[in-house]
């Protein structure tokens, strides 16, 4: 672990900062056991979806290519209950990596099911951070749809209490899956998420009618020094959908950065390289199915010099101890 060595007098927040830096280490080894998440049973799923464009998918076209993606239901080892909550865990850019782990082991020791959801491997892909335009960004909604489908058919499943949760490309998935327009066009399931909780989401993109929601709670979380997903646009975001009167919350956390919730990331945050950004552009649907760059006022293309390249990604111990506690608060509330 590196050292912050201070040469001049440090901020009250930096000292903040590193108090609590150092209780969450301890927290974190002296209850090692309770991320060791161990699952009773797990079940392996195909899942019958389409491979579509961001147009296609905004205009409710169903003429896209016919793919299998995949997920893992995990079972808690001593269930509350007989029909168990599940939280559905929705990857970033890299595809599946440590936070997933790292949330379903946690929720397996609260009791809740966790399903893992795996949009890149039935598509032959395996990350895109490096050509995000390798997959449309709203296919990750669908597939969760998909997945809401099948699942709310299990004997085992509490289908009133499914949460949608994600992680970048993942977080702005379960957040615009709250929409009641998307909602309405691919979700035939019968059921709608009973929450959505989107971690360092993307929200450089506006929706029509994005200000209208499933009324289902959302609880977003984001690091202020994001230089992947910039915080700001959330900001601007959660402030529209609360003059809606819809149920959000934002927690912002001061020193974290993109994929803070990893425990095998970097510390200090490195550079993602040559991963692709949106942080400077603005992408607007000013008619239905077409996303204008509102720079050129022409369709947005990951061509367009607004996309840069290079991000930080990297851990923080604090953020994640925070984001859990507030994470775990939320559910319990929910599902008191």
């Amino acid at each position: 672990m590196k050292l912050l060595i201070i040469q001049s007098r440090p901020s009250k927040v930096l000292l903040k900062y590193l108090v609590s830096v150092t209780l969450a280490i301890f927290s974190l080894l002296t209850h090692a056991d309770d991320l060791g998440g161990i699952s009773a049973r797990s079940e392996i799923y195909a899942i019958p979806t389409l491979t579509v464009s961001d147009k296609q998918f905004l205009l409710g076209d169903t003429g896209g290519k016919e793919v299998l993606v995949g997920g893992i239901l995990r079972f808690p080892p001593n269930p509350a209950s007989k029909k168990l909550p599940v939280i559905f865990l929705v990857h970033g850019s890299s595809g599946m990596g440590a936070n997933i782990d790292y949330w379903s082991n946690h929720f397996l020791t609260k009791g809740f099911a966790t399903f893992s959801l795996d949009g890149f491997t039935g598509r032959g892909l395996t990350a895109v951070g490096p050509n995000q335009a390798l997959l449309g960004r709203l296919n990750l909604v669908l597939d969760s749809y998909r997945a809401l489908e099948i699942l709310a058919k299990h004997p085992r499943l509490d289908s009133s209490k499914f949460v949608m949760m994600g992680f970048s490309r993942g977080g702005q998935a379960a957040l615009f899956s709250s929409l009641q327009r998307f909602n309405d066009m691919w979700n035939k399931s019968g059921v709608v998420f009973a929450a959505h909780i989107p971690f360092y989401a993307d929200c450089g993109t506006s929706y029509m009618s994005e200000e209208i929601t499933t009324g289902k709670p959302i609880q977003m979380h984001h690091g202020k020094a994001d230089d992947y997903n910039p915080l700001a646009p959330c900001k601007v975001y959660v402030e529209k959908l609360k003059k809606s009167s819809q149920n959000v919350d934002l927690f912002e956390y001061d020193f974290a950065s993109h994929t803070f919730d990893s425990p095998l990331g970097s510390n200090p945050p490195a550079i993602s390289k040559d991963s692709q950004t949106v942080r400077n552009c603005r992408i607007l649907e000013k008619s239905k199915g077409v996303l204008i760059n509102s720079e050129t006022n022409r369709e947005f293309k990951y061509s367009d010099a607004c996309v840069e390249l290079n991000p930080h990604v990297g851990k923080d111990l604090v953020a994640t101890q925070l984001a859990t506690e507030r994470v775990d608060s939320f559910l319990a509330n929910l599902f008191k």
